[in-house]
């Protein structure tokens, strides 16, 4: 579920449960219901399953600086795909291995299938006459915190995502 500021501005992906507890507390309203029309029932409320709801009061978030590294944001920022192969991405690699001196930073790592991962082992890239495509980089963009929590985007978040969610 998308959480967005009384302004519409994208604040952050739920979970069913607290999405419907947030509106059922009247802290927040369904703007989107599920696609699938699906509803949510007790002895004595019915509820659309929300796809997006919207914040009654407004939250002032301060700015963070950089997207944390984790496993998911990485697949989103690989697109899935391993860096050396171009095949579907299981594994987390580290480009200078971490036992050289390598960092478990964004600019280090990259996503990998598990035949890449096993060949490359402890080398670098230079001892296995290896390139990568791109450059690992930290990801940017106005909702890039947003997108790496959530596993796939519901199409009905687009209009609030803008361009960062069309990559």
């Amino acid at each position: 579920m998308l959480l967005l500021n009384t302004t519409f501005e994208p604040l952050t992906a739920l979970p069913l449960r607290r999405a419907i507890v947030l509106v059922v507390c009247g802290k927040a309203e369904v703007v989107h219901g599920d696609s699938a029309g699906s509803t949510w029932n007790s002895a004595t409320h019915s509820i659309e399953i929300p796809s997006v709801i919207r914040l009654s009061k407004f939250v002032h978030v301060p700015y963070r600086g950089r997207v944390p590294l984790s496993r998911p944001a990485l697949m989103m920022r690989d697109n899935h795909r391993c860096a050396y192969c171009g095949v579907r991405a299981e594994t987390v690699d580290h480009v200078v291995p971490r036992s050289r001196g390598g960092s478990h930073t964004w600019e280090n790592c990259v996503a990998c299938c598990t035949r890449c991962n096993r060949r490359k082992a402890d080398y670098t890239l230079r001892e296995l006459g290896w390139r990568l495509a791109e450059t690992p980089k930290a990801p940017r963009g106005r909702h890039w915190r947003l997108l790496a929590g959530a596993a796939e985007p519901d199409p009905l978040w687009l209009p609030y995502l803008g361009e960062t969610a069309a990559r």
